[in-house]
Protein backbone atom coordinates (compact mmCIF):
# COMPACT_ATOMS: atom_id res chain seq x y z
CA UNK A 1 0.00 0.00 0.00
CA UNK A 2 2.74 2.58 1.04
CA UNK A 3 4.91 1.25 -2.04
CA UNK A 4 1.99 2.14 -4.46
CA UNK A 5 1.61 6.07 -2.69
CA UNK A 6 5.26 6.48 -2.92
CA UNK A 7 5.29 4.86 -6.66
CA UNK A 8 2.04 6.99 -7.46
CA UNK A 9 3.64 10.64 -5.99
CA UNK A 10 6.94 9.36 -8.00
CA UNK A 11 5.14 9.39 -11.21
CA UNK A 12 2.77 12.35 -10.86
CA UNK A 13 6.30 14.59 -9.96
CA UNK A 14 7.54 13.31 -12.79
CA UNK A 15 4.97 14.11 -15.27
CA UNK A 16 4.62 17.38 -13.69
CA UNK A 17 8.02 18.14 -13.81
CA UNK A 18 8.31 17.05 -18.13
CA UNK A 19 5.40 19.25 -18.30
CA UNK A 20 6.67 22.20 -16.83
CA UNK A 21 10.37 21.54 -18.94
CA UNK A 22 8.32 21.42 -22.04
CA UNK A 23 5.68 24.50 -21.58
CA UNK A 24 9.94 26.26 -20.93
CA UNK A 25 10.73 25.12 -23.96
CA UNK A 26 7.88 26.39 -26.06
CA UNK A 27 8.18 29.59 -24.36
CA UNK A 28 11.94 30.23 -26.28
CA UNK A 29 10.82 29.21 -29.64
CA UNK A 30 12.08 26.65 -32.30
CA UNK A 31 15.51 28.09 -32.28
CA UNK A 32 16.43 28.97 -29.07
CA UNK A 33 15.62 25.39 -27.92
CA UNK A 34 16.78 23.93 -30.16
CA UNK A 35 19.97 21.25 -28.85
CA UNK A 36 22.05 22.76 -31.72
CA UNK A 37 21.50 26.48 -31.88
CA UNK A 38 24.83 27.72 -31.68
CA UNK A 39 26.15 25.53 -34.56
CA UNK A 40 22.98 25.88 -36.97
CA UNK A 41 23.81 27.22 -40.05
CA UNK A 42 19.75 27.89 -41.73
CA UNK A 43 18.91 31.01 -41.25
CA UNK A 44 15.02 31.17 -40.06
CA UNK A 45 15.15 27.76 -38.63
CA UNK A 46 13.50 24.91 -40.26
CA UNK A 47 11.71 26.97 -42.78
CA UNK A 48 12.38 26.03 -46.39
CA UNK A 49 14.98 28.66 -48.09
CA UNK A 50 16.19 28.64 -51.90
CA UNK A 51 18.71 25.68 -52.34
CA UNK A 52 17.85 24.26 -48.78
CA UNK A 53 15.89 21.51 -47.62
CA UNK A 54 13.30 22.27 -44.09
CA UNK A 55 16.65 19.70 -42.21
CA UNK A 56 19.51 21.34 -44.15
CA UNK A 57 21.32 21.86 -40.89
CA UNK A 58 20.92 17.65 -40.23
CA UNK A 59 22.41 16.74 -43.99
CA UNK A 60 26.37 16.53 -43.09
CA UNK A 61 28.42 18.87 -45.67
Amino acid sequence: MITSIILGVLIFFYASYSLFRFIQKSKQGKCASCSISKSCETKGCSTSLAGTTKNSHLIQR
